[in-house]
């Protein structure tokens, strides 16, 4: 048996250790030099790091701007409301706290409920809100008992009320709580930032429209925090900068006095001054509650104004579409006399049809015996259909296209909403691309009384009467007056300046507002019967749209009809002739209802914007 051979195990050991020493020391190096690295080259670097991680931004919101009508009266309010807060890691127990604080708050079962809830979604060392909204008696008992109760506060925020509710939502519009769409826009215009404290974000209205002005700067707290999030202490404070408050041009009175008057109906009446565009009163029948939008409407609410077949959501100024019918004959007649189809002295015979050339196709006139010779004035003062069917004929659709569209029609009037449609001025090209048909000479003689293809918005209608009561100078209808923060005031400018229609001096202007008094003021006129007595004077011009086409031989008979299908009454006005200080659209869709008449309601508010104590 062979002994072993302990000298060279020995040695094999000594090689062993030395290696294992050798990595030990290798390894013990590598550490020495990677702490060096780290706490010594890349100090700096983790330092920013650990500041980072211990300091904190608190956003501040800053208070929403004041929306106030022309002559100072508010329109909205900042109502402040009181939360109850606990923060969970400071509550030994909570089953405790909870029953202690039930007498003092008035907690009710489903307020518990929720809190539950709240807790287990929620970290330890963030608040959460035990009850919302506090009356001012239950935050003046809590404050009295407020040392009984580590951990629990009182916190505070603002929200939006709108003290009119329907009579100006859709002016005023309304702010509701931001959304994964809106956090979307606000990113790509680069603001998301200035949202970090806010819950609501304008969504409808003037509230949209200026949302950059009424919301103002978030402010923020840069506070040291501890490793669970609790604040140690305040670093630095930067105040919000608050919204600007909004001037508007409304007058609120006026826009309730309209309210009352259509109350029940489907209607809608704008009010501008002609001067500037200026927008008076713009109401919208019927109109709906904002002030559930702002905590968030529920489903069911929210699916019934949707269903409601009265389009309460709908703003009739901006967003009705409909034919403008007759309201177009002074524009229709001005267009004509500019370019040459006609002069003042141009006559034609109002018979009671009126006969396409090389074809049998007749076009009825709304008064069964004619209206005998006409002139361009005697034609606006009766509004004969048969006079504008020939006008129409002979302008072709090519110039009406271009002539109406300088008025406005077909296109944004640049109010300052969100909320407009452009409508319809149809032409050749509209039809072969929508209809794959060519335009037909009895598609002009439509277009040429406001039907057929055409739909407009009334404010468009305001638009063009603007611009004829000004010789052809278009303005911009706007609700801003002017928005101000502290002594810095800005008024409202048009965006780019509007091109003037044909030449202002032109003696037709004068000739077709003559025409429109003569409506209302000569025996002969269609709207005599109410308004020749208006001492300021009225110019107007009527219009209906039919909602269905009649056949050839067919009778228009209202009360023979449903209400839907009845034709829709159209206004247009301005006064005092002399000196226009007012210009108005109305319309009651379907005619109105239960003795509301379009001309009595035109004459009520003019008496009462003009009269001190008008006519009962």
């Amino acid at each position: 048996m062979k002994l072993p051979d302990f000298a060279a195990e020995e040695k094999l050991f000594v090689r062993r250790a030395c290696a294992a020493f050798g990595l030990v020391v290798v390894c013990f190096a590598a550490l020495m030099v990677n702490l060096w690295h780290l706490q010594v080259q890349q100090h700096g670097y983790y330092q920013t790091r650990s500041d980072q991680n211990d300091i904190k931004m608190i956003p501040i919101a800053p208070r929403r701007g004041i929306i106030y009508d022309r002559n100072g009266t508010a329109l909205v309010k900042n109502v402040t409301w009181y939360d109850v807060t606990v923060m969970p890691y400071k509550i030994k127990d909570m089953q405790a706290l909870i029953q202690a604080l039930t007498p003092v708050v008035g907690l009710t079962p489903e307020e518990i409920d929720s809190f539950r809830q709240a807790l287990k979604q929620s970290s330890r060392y963030r608040p959460v809100v035990l009850k919302s909204e506090l009356s001012e008696e239950e935050v003046a008992r809590f404050a009295v008992n407020q040392y009984r109760f580590t951990g629990v506060e009182i916190d505070s925020y603002q929200d939006r009320q709108y003290p009119y509710g329907a009579a100006l939502a859709h002016v005023v519009g309304y702010v509701s709580k931001i959304n994964d769409r809106d956090y979307q826009r606000l990113n790509e215009m680069g603001v998301a930032e200035n949202y970090a404290a806010d819950h609501n974000i304008g969504k409808q209205g003037i509230e949209r429209y200026y949302e950059p002005l009424l919301h103002g700067k978030t402010g923020y707290q840069e506070v040291e925090v501890d490793n669970h999030g609790r604040i140690v202490r305040v670093l630095k404070e930067v105040p919000p900068v608050a919204g600007k408050n909004i001037h508007l041009t409304i007058d609120l009175k006026l826009q309730q006095y309209v309210e009352s008057l259509l109350k029940g109906q489907r209607a809608a009446v704008l009010i501008e001054n002609p001067r500037d565009g200026a927008v008076l009163a713009m109401v919208s029948s019927p109109s709906y509650d904002p002030n559930p939008f702002v905590k968030g409407i529920s489903y069911r609410a929210y699916e019934t104004l949707l269903k409601n077949k009265d389009l309460p959501l709908i703003n009739r100024v901006t967003q009705g579409l409909y034919p403008p019918a007759s309201t177009v004959k002074p524009y229709m007649a001005m267009s004509a006399l500019l370019n040459g189809v006609i002069t003042p002295d141009t006559t034609y015979y109002g018979a009671p049809t009126w006969t396409l050339p090389g074809t049998q196709r007749r076009y009825r006139d709304w008064k069964k015996t004619g209206h005998g010779t006409l002139d361009v004035t005697k034609a606006i003062e009766e509004s004969a259909d048969t006079f504008f069917y020939q006008v129409a004929f002979d302008m072709g659709i090519d110039r009406i296209h271009e002539m109406l569209g300088k008025f406005g029609y077909g296109k944004s009037t640049g109010i300052d909403l969100k909320e407009e449609y452009n409508g319809l001025l149809p032409d050749r090209a509209w039809k072969q691309k929508v209809h794959k048909r060519a335009w037909y000479q009895g598609d002009t003689i439509a277009v040429g009384i406001g039907q057929g293809y055409w739909i407009a918005t009334p404010i468009q209608m305001v638009k063009a009467l603007d611009a004829l009561i000004n010789n052809g100078r278009v303005v911009t209808p706007h609700l801003l007056d002017s928005a101000q923060r502290g002594k810095n005031i800005t008024h409202w400018q048009p965006e780019k300046p509007q091109p003037q229609i044909a030449d202002a001096k032109s003696p037709y202007w004068s000739l077709i507002r003559r025409a429109m008094f003569g409506m209302a003021n000569a025996p002969n006129g269609t709207g005599y019967k109410y308004f020749h007595t208006a001492p300021y004077g009225i110019a107007a011009k009527s219009g209906t749209s039919q909602v269905f086409g009649l056949k050839q031989n067919e009778v228009y008979n209202a009360k023979m009809i449903p209400v839907r299908l009845r034709d829709h009454v159209f206004y247009t006005a301005f006064a005092p002739y002399n000196d226009p200080k007012v210009a108005m659209a109305l319309i009651l869709e379907n005619g109105g209802s239960e003795g509301v008449v379009a001309a009595p309601v035109v004459r009520q508010i003019l008496d009462h914007i003009f009269l001190p104590d008008p006519p009962a």
